[in-house]
């Protein structure tokens, strides 16, 4: 049986992967534009994993800490989440996997019973273990590749992940498939809309006679 330590650590480097294959093929308007109401974007989260996940898994228990500008006392609001014109692709990428390797290395020779504080978070529940933290990490991880599953077929009709997670339909099939979910979708509001209107009123006859 796997140790459960190995077990967390296999599954965040699977989502490690994921990320890194969102951005392949993105030209550069494509790799950085807006795509939701918030600003969504595929190299902003890309650049927002990167930073928490020194955060949580390197500096939490006691690594080295690396500045990252974006995160300093009096940043702008969200800096972390998009990428200015003068951060490049290979910069934010570079960040990643940096990041990787450096939480990788700080874990390793911890037990998942080890604590470290993270700063951030209130004092009473500030002290962590590795499990924990791991934990949450991967949370983070699966959480942000939802997002840029969502923006990245937003983007180019590109879906599914690095092992083939979607079946193997054509396009007419995709088509067909979204036009029976959209054809659900208005009849289940028509049988809504028509509940709840108020019924007829009943038990009441209407006089022929003119009285």
């Amino acid at each position: 049986m796997e140790d459960p330590k190995a077990t967390l650590l296999r599954y965040l480097r699977r989502e490690r992967a994921e990320i890194l294959a969102k951005v392949d093929g993105l030209g550069e308007y494509d790799v950085r534009r807006p795509l939701t109401r918030t600003g969504t974007n595929v190299l902003g989260v890309v650049k927002h994993v990167a930073s928490v996940q020194l955060g949580y898994l390197h500096h939490t228990f006691g690594g080295e800490p690396v500045d990252l500008p974006w995160l300093r006392e009096g940043a702008e609001v969200n800096a972390d989440m998009w990428v200015t014109a003068d951060e490049s692709r290979q910069d934010v990428l570079d960040l990643f996997r940096r990041s990787s390797q450096l939480s990788d290395a700080t874990v390793a020779p911890l037990d998942l019973d080890a604590t470290g504080a993270v700063p951030w978070w209130p004092p009473e529940r500030r002290t962590i273990t590795v499990h924990l933290a791991l934990v949450h990490m991967l949370d983070e991880m699966a959480r942000h590749c939802g997002q840029l599953d969502i923006v990245r077929e937003l983007i180019d009709g590109e879906a599914g992940d690095l092992r083939g997670n979607l079946p193997n339909l054509s396009e007419d099939d995709w088509t067909a498939y979204r036009a029976r979910i959209e054809a659900a979708a208005v009849e289940a509001a028509r049988r809504a809309d028509t509940a709840d209107r108020p019924a007829p009123p009943t038990g009441h006859r209407q006089s022929t006679t003119g009285r």
